[in-house]
């Protein structure tokens, strides 16, 4: 048996341990908005943006990740004189064991907007814009930052 790593084995092992420890955990997140105006990497990227570490830790400490959950919906597209129009929507829901929601909104943000004349792409970007003003009202309805 090789003496030098049976001596360094339990000073690594709790190395990783206090590394794991300090690890904020995520909140589940599910996404069910419209692909032609977000995507779910598309949707997820907002959520992480805007619920940092930070804001996660602080939000821990009332709403625990193993007990509470967040869901994402964009909605909309284009009318008959071609004006994007979008909703999206943050909500905070109940956590099951395991990786299921239920869908009973705790606390909820919606945004709206309208843009005559957009393109796909600009219709896009303005999808992405509303979720993170849905995600940053939730979060600030939550806890101060």
């Amino acid at each position: 048996m090789n003496r030098p790593l049976t001596r360094w084995l339990p000073a690594l092992l709790l190395a990783t341990t206090a590394g794991l420890a300090n690890a904020v955990p995520e909140y589940l997140v599910i996404d069910h908005s419209s692909e032609a105006l977000i995507d779910k990497a598309g949707a997820l990227a907002v959520w992480k943006a805007q619920v940092d570490d930070d804001l996660r830790a602080r939000l821990q400490t009332l709403y625990p990740v193993t007990k509470w959950g967040f869901v994402s919906q964009v909605a909309g597209g284009f009318t008959e004189d071609k004006s994007c129009v979008v909703t999206a929507r943050a909500l905070m829901v109940p956590r099951l064991p395991g990786s299921r929601l239920v869908f009973k909104p705790y606390k909820a943000a919606t945004t709206f907007a309208s843009q005559p004349g957009a393109t796909r792409e600009q219709c896009q970007a303005l999808a992405a814009a509303k979720l993170k003003e849905a995600v940053v009202a939730i979060g600030s309805s939550l806890v101060t930052r």
